[in-house]
């Protein structure tokens, strides 16, 4: 278990070009896509959440305060690729912040109590993932002491080089952890 506050961020600053753009505010399932990734990322053990914006940012940034309390940071050069959205979020977290879980906004079905349970995993690890039919998914818990070493990513790079190690894996049979959407 993470020692110290935990606090969230929902990557929602891509072009999502080959979806044809709109991705994350296009109709899902009664509501838009962005929805499911917010609303896992409210129900995890977080302090609080931040939603990074960059393309399409008034209409993320809307979507996202629909759905309640959360902060808004716009990562200025997210056309870099990830690496700038995720070192944006990052950037914005307190200082006494143990750790961050990483949702990606594309990701719409992220099981409620996934979240607590990478928490409940973490420990002295560097960081926590789900893990389904061997395949490693999201959200992560990312712990403070990989902050700098985040801090040094660039262009479309996520976390993943750096998980390679110390990271808990905690099993799960549900799927939604694997599912993103990429094409209408």
């Amino acid at each position: 278990m993470a020692t110290g506050p935990l606090e969230a961020i929902v990557l929602a600053a891509g072009l999502g070009a080959r979806f044809g753009g709109g991705k994350l505010t296009s109709p899902y399932q009664g509501g838009q896509l962005l929805d499911g990734a917010i609303q896992a990322a409210l129900m995890a053990p977080v302090r609080s959440v931040r939603v990074v914006t960059g393309h399409d940012a008034e209409a993320v940034a809307a979507t996202a305060r629909r759905l309640g309390a959360v902060e808004i940071v716009h990562a200025e050069r997210h056309a870099e690729g990830m690496a700038e959205s995720l070192k944006a979020g990052i950037a914005s977290l307190p200082g006494d912040t143990a750790g961050v879980f990483v949702f990606l906004g594309d990701m719409p079905a992220v099981p409620a109590d996934m979240a607590a349970k990478l928490a409940a995993a973490l420990g002295a690890a560097d960081a926590a993932a789900p893990v389904c039919d061997d395949r490693r998914g999201h959200p992560v818990l990312l712990s403070a002491r990989l902050f700098p070493a985040l801090m040094t990513l660039t262009g479309d790079q996520g976390a993943g080089r750096l998980l390679k190690d110390n990271i808990a894996l905690v099993p799960t049979e549900d799927h939604g952890v694997l599912f993103d959407v990429d094409t209408p």
